[in-house]
């Protein structure tokens, strides 16, 4: 069921019915697109009616962010729970290799893919890897040539906002592929090169925070989530 929260139309599911809804997109017959918006995400959607357009029509739209979750529950719209898009990524991979499909890596810089895969292969390893490149491409459609070539099922899409969104969008109909999910900077989180925050913080919902140590060059980006849900007391008050 949707839940339409400051204009973006989530998901309102937890992460196993996401991901039984995901096993099912990639068991499919269409091309299907995920999106994982958190709150800087959401933010610029407001402002930003493409952009907002391009989230709403994907076939699977995850709240990833405690911002998100926050705002809905401010809007008296709430959501079962932050489904982030690292977690569903990783998790999602058991279903991959138990349905033997074929998966595609996309983004990030170059040999953060490869780092990737091997940690992906030591938990699973009849993972069927078909492919991989790094973000740093001119030519869009050479690169929806060796995802088909690779008879890619699964397309991990690592672009950033709004590149990997407009990237799913525009070649839906190009790639053959069954399942394609924009995760931004997964690839460096499953490969370890950018850490996640400490277990305890993800807990307290403060994983921004850690973040933001971390990269304080953020510090600019961050902002969109004291915004946003300040955005979301308004339309509150608002009625």
């Amino acid at each position: 069921m949707k839940t339409e929260v400051l204009g973006v139309f989530f998901d309102n599911v937890t992460m196993q019915e996401a991901l039984q809804i995901g096993e099912g997109l990639i068991c499919g017959e269409k091309t299907a697109y995920c999106v994982t918006p958190n709150a800087e995400m959401a933010y610029e959607a407001l402002h930003d009616k493409d952009f907002c357009d391009l989230l709403n029509q994907a076939d699977l739209v995850l709240p990833d962010g405690a911002g998100v979750v926050l705002g809905a529950k401010i809007v008296k719209k709430p959501l079962k729970q932050k489904v982030a898009g690292i977690e569903f990524a990783q998790n999602l991979l058991e279903i991959i290799e138990r349905n033997t499909k074929r998966l595609y890596l996309l983004g990030s810089k170059p040999g953060i893919a490869e780092l990737a895969a091997k940690k992906m292969l030591e938990k699973y390893p009849k993972l069927n890897i078909c492919g991989m490149a790094d973000g740093y491409f001119k030519d869009e459609t050479e690169v929806v040539r060796k995802v088909n070539e690779a008879q890619t099922d699964v397309l991990y899409v690592c672009l950033g906002a709004p590149k990997q969104e407009k990237f799913m969008r525009a070649h839906q109909k190009d790639l053959n592929v069954k399942f394609m999910i924009g995760l931004g900077g997964t690839l460096d989180g499953i490969a370890g090169t950018v850490k996640r925050a400490p277990r305890w913080m993800i807990r307290l919902q403060l994983e921004w925070l850690y973040r933001l140590i971390k990269e304080p060059k953020r510090f600019g980006r961050m902002l969109r989530l004291p915004k946003y849900i300040f955005a979301a007391w308004k339309r509150r008050m608002k009625g």
